[in-house]
């Protein structure tokens, strides 16, 4: 689901596409019944269609879509499945011709802006030209989250990333941004929703919350995990949050040491630093080693070698550091090119977009349309002609199941 080679013969890619559509039947979209009508669309595509009708045409025209940033393609069976259940006029999906570019495929991958086609849709205007606002959305908003994942991804060369956005957004996208992040190449997602399209539940290790039910004990609370977790979920690892006190090193000790005993050597998994960017951990205060020479706000490199070197003194080298709060491609490669002990990150509100566009992520992603050809003839406006991509692959709807 990462295809991202153009090389690639053309035979492997339609057999990705469609092997790859027939994962995702279009019941799993749940898509509005209202969209059909027209309810989710600009209301000025739903009148140019009633125009068409009251005028007595239904001109079979190519819509063509690209995006003009790069990034990473995402939301392709979402759309290929809108267009086929949700077309006005009783028209059958099979009078539209589709060639698309794959889902995880990079697009503008040089960099230049080059408008990319990712899609053209050939059929009867009427019939699918309300689709074309949730069509976009769809595509806008799965490509910014699978860019910004890649990003990230691409920045930890190979640690593991976990997807913790769902918090930072509408429950209802939960589980296309979890997918989203999935083709982007995150490993793991916080919540089921967030899963659900990949058939991986929501993982974690506590909240804050947690510990301050238990009095803002974090042996306590991670005790009592690791004993629910062993009578009810077993599959499952210990990872214990550390920063509740603000001294992550003497607390990660301290559950490490209770973990041991209460259970034995290797019981607890990784611990996770998420220390807020305007705290300094009072593990670093007055250290010689750092103190007035660096930045020692929130989850820094010297906090992590500190911890690292705590725990390898007391044999606990097998407990992983995983750290959140703040991280993005470049703080990830700072941390990667300095050789920071890292276990996996875990990044969250930032892979929405939800960040100022700087530290190599994106705040936005959207793609455009045009109606490029008439009848088979040129028709788009000045400045959008039709524009052919040999990467496109066409789609059989007798394969699509």
């Amino acid at each position: 689901m990462t295809s991202q080679s153009p090389a690639a013969g053309a035979a492997e890619r339609q057999a990705e596409l469609h092997e790859g559509l027939a994962r995702f039947p279009a019941g799993l979209f749940q898509f509005d019944p209202r969209m059909a009508s027209g309810w989710l669309s600009d209301r000025y595509f739903v009148r140019t269609s009633a125009t068409l009708r009251h005028a007595g045409i239904d001109p079979v025209v190519t819509l063509q879509v690209f995006a003009k940033k790069g990034g990473v393609l995402a939301g392709v069976y979402e759309a290929l499945r809108l267009l086929q259940t949700q077309l006005a006029d009783g028209c059958e999906h099979t009078r539209l011709t589709i060639d698309t570019l794959l889902e995880g495929d990079a697009i503008n991958a040089d960099g230049s802006e080059s408008w990319e086609t990712v899609m053209h849709i050939t059929g009867p205007y009427r019939a699918f030209g309300h689709l074309e606002t949730p069509l976009l959305g769809v595509l806008a908003r799965r490509s910014l989250v699978a860019t910004n994942t890649r990003a990230v991804v691409d920045a930890a060369v190979g640690k593991p990333v976990i997807f913790m956005a769902p918090r930072h957004d509408d429950w209802r996208v939960q589980t296309p941004d979890g997918y989203a992040a999935q083709v982007g190449g995150a490993r793991s997602v916080s919540s089921d929703a967030a899963g659900a399209w990949w058939g991986s539940p929501g993982v974690g290790t506590m909240p804050h919350a947690m510990i301050a039910t238990f009095g803002g004990d974090t042996v306590a609370a991670t005790l009592a995990f690791a004993r629910y977790l062993r009578a009810e979920e077993p599959e499952v690892q210990v990872m214990s949050l550390v920063d509740y006190e603000n001294n992550s090193v003497r607390t990660a000790l301290e559950v490490a040491r209770a973990m041991r005993a209460e259970f034995g050597p290797g019981s607890l998994a990784a611990v996770r630093v998420d220390t807020s960017e305007r705290l300094i951990d009072e593990s670093l205060i007055g250290d010689p080693e750092v103190w007035g020479r660096a930045s020692l706000t929130g989850v820094n490199a010297h906090l992590v070698r500190k911890m690292r070197a705590a725990l390898d003194a007391e044999g606990f080298s097998e407990v992983g550091i995983v750290v959140s709060g703040g991280f993005k491609p470049n703080k990830i490669r700072q941390f990667e090119a300095q050789g920071v002990p890292v276990a996996a990150y875990g990044v969250g509100s930032s892979l929405l977009g939800h960040s100022d566009g700087t530290g190599g992520l994106l705040s936005d992603f959207d793609f455009t349309a045009d109606v490029v050809r008439l009848g088979g003839a040129e028709a788009g406006k000045v400045g959008r002609s039709f524009r052919p991509n040999p990467r496109l692959v066409r789609l059989d709807w007798a394969r699509t199941g």
